[in-house]
């Protein structure tokens, strides 16, 4: 799964080593991590049928009941996540303020700042951070051009004894995932310098140095996307990050959802290395063994835990803070209309939910071609009656339909971008494309026709496509090459509409963009 594993499997301290859990041996301490990320408001269990061994997962209420169990059974338990919390109905219409109080219901003693924080702006997001009773980490945040910084860069958490020195930060990569002006007032700079600063401030006053990464590629958006090996991503970015500074014991990462079931140690400095496959599915678990003279550790014993909502009965709190935030918007509960069957997303193949938002748009903008990026599409949606709210879940961002006119040359290049599958497939309305993954980066596209005609590289075609994507978004830049002509309304607006018209949507014919070489 990762390009680095067999360097470091060797180096993988073996169970039976572990203490029993709850127990500690003399001269020893034990502290247990927990840890998310990329939660992005998955509030709910969803059917797991790329499972064999259960039917459900997920569900922060459920995963709440799991970590407070834990909390019970084992001393000296912190909680952790690594960034993106925001996403979602909730979410964009309480301005984050939702994902903020859960955090402070389930206990969180930490947060890295993740892309997602900065779908609704860097303003709304540094207001809405105040409400954390804990610290919300970005140590290589700066306001443009200076070094003010944008966020706190680290932490000490305290508990029983036990010192825990904390930093947060974003990687590259992840700034190039938000609209670009909604960070433009920013710089985000590169991590090693930040960490190894806040690591020289902290080292010699605690016991442990956790480092909590949201960096390296972007997620592929897929609800079954840990059972795909094709949408694995590497955490190159976090192991190399482990290297390049001294000092880190722990690094929680985040935003490639690159699943670890078993920890990785980086084979220099022995940093211990961890991620999960995010939206709640899961619960990291690192448990350390600390010598109580030189805190060295000693042993550790970590996995991911299925969040199994047959297994965990959900915590009334979380439920209660849940249904007050839902009643408070009974408008999105409204049915607009019903799915013939269920609509899935796929990340580097033609989708259902892809075809579904970009017909939307040409009935909306009237436009000749649409398109819209497949790390948009956050939810599938269920057959049967749709509401506002699975629309919103589906596509969550505040953004409009933007309306260009491109070339056919442009459109080629876009499409060339998309089959790097870099950043997942364009998904597109109005044309039909063929294409070869076997041949060389850049010489992919083999046909590109609109109603069996073929489309000439001078030929100008209007082109609807999400704020962000127009703006170059995604690694996207052609489309930034020309000028918005209208603004067609929000995203969310036209999905629900188009439902409201049509009132049963079948789920739409796929054959758009073929694959030749497979």
């Amino acid at each position: 799964m990762h390009t680095l594993k067999t360097l470091f499997l060797a180096l993988l301290c073996l169970t039976a080593c572990q203490p029993e859990v709850g127990t500690e041996a003399p001269g020893t301490t034990t502290v247990t991590l927990l840890f998310t990320n990329d939660v992005e408001s998955a509030y709910d269990p969803i059917p797991a049928f790329w499972l064999e061994d259960q039917a459900m997962i997920g569900g922060i209420a459920e995963m709440t009941t799991l970590i407070n169990d834990i909390r019970q059974a084992e001393p000296n338990v912190f909680l952790f996540d690594s960034g993106d919390i925001f996403t979602g109905a909730l979410a964009k219409l309480t301005e984050g303020q939702l994902a903020f109080e859960l955090m402070i219901t389930m206990g969180y003693d930490a947060m890295a700042i993740g892309n997602h924080e900065f779908e609704y702006g860097h303003e709304i997001f540094s207001w809405q951070k105040n409400r954390a009773p804990f610290p919300v980490l970005g140590a290589n945040f700066f306001y443009k051009d200076t070094n003010h910084p944008y966020a706190q860069a680290h932490a000490i958490i305290e508990r029983d004894g036990v010192r825990i020195g904390v930093i947060g930060i974003m990687g590259q990569d992840a700034v190039s995932a938000i609209i670009p002006s909604f960070i433009a007032p920013l710089d985000v700079t590169a991590p090693a310098e930040a960490v190894q600063r806040s690591i020289d401030e902290l080292r010699d006053q605690v016991d442990l140095i956790v480092l909590l990464t949201h960096q390296g590629k972007t997620a592929p958006m897929q609800t079954d996307a840990e059972s795909d090996p094709r949408l694995q991503r590497d955490i190159d970015a976090d192991i190399n990050l482990a290297g390049a500074v001294t000092g880190i014991d722990v690094l929680f990462a985040g935003h490639a959802d690159a699943g670890t079931p078993e920890p990785l140690v980086h084979e220099e400095t022995g940093t211990i290395i961890m991620q999960t496959y995010g939206q709640a599915t899961h619960l990291g678990y690192l448990q350390l063994t600390l010598d109580t003279d030189s805190r060295e550790i000693t042993a550790h014993n970590g996995r991911l835990i299925p969040v199994d909502p047959a297994r965990y009965t959900p915590d009334p709190a979380i439920l209660a803070k849940l249904a007050s935030y839902r009643s408070a918007y009974p408008e999105v509960q409204k049915v607009v209309g019903r799915a013939a069957s269920r609509m899935n997303r796929r990340y580097i193949e033609e989708s259902d939910i892809g075809n579904l938002f970009t017909d939307a748009f040409i009935e909306t903008a009237g436009t000749d071609v649409a398109f819209i990026h497949s790390g948009s599409l956050r939810k599938d949606l269920p057959g049967g009656d749709v509401r506002v709210v699975d629309l919103l879940d589906t596509y969550p961002f505040v953004d409009d339909i933007i309306v260009k006119e491109m070339t056919g040359e442009q459109i080629a290049r876009a499409l060339e971008q998309s089959f790097t599958l870099e950043r997942g497939l364009l998904q597109v309305s109005g044309l039909e494309i063929t294409y070869d993954l076997t041949r060389p980066q850049g010489r992919r596209l083999v046909s590109l026709e609109r109603n069996g005609v073929a489309v000439a590289d001078d030929e100008h075609l209007s082109v609807a496509a999400p704020g962000f994507l127009a703006e170059g978004g995604d690694l996207y830049t052609v489309f930034a090459e020309t000028d918005a002509l209208r603004n067609a309304g929000k995203v969310s607006d036209a999905a629900v509409a188009y439902f409201a018209r049509h009132q049963v949507v079948a789920v739409p014919s796929r054959g758009r963009q073929v694959d030749i070489g497979q």
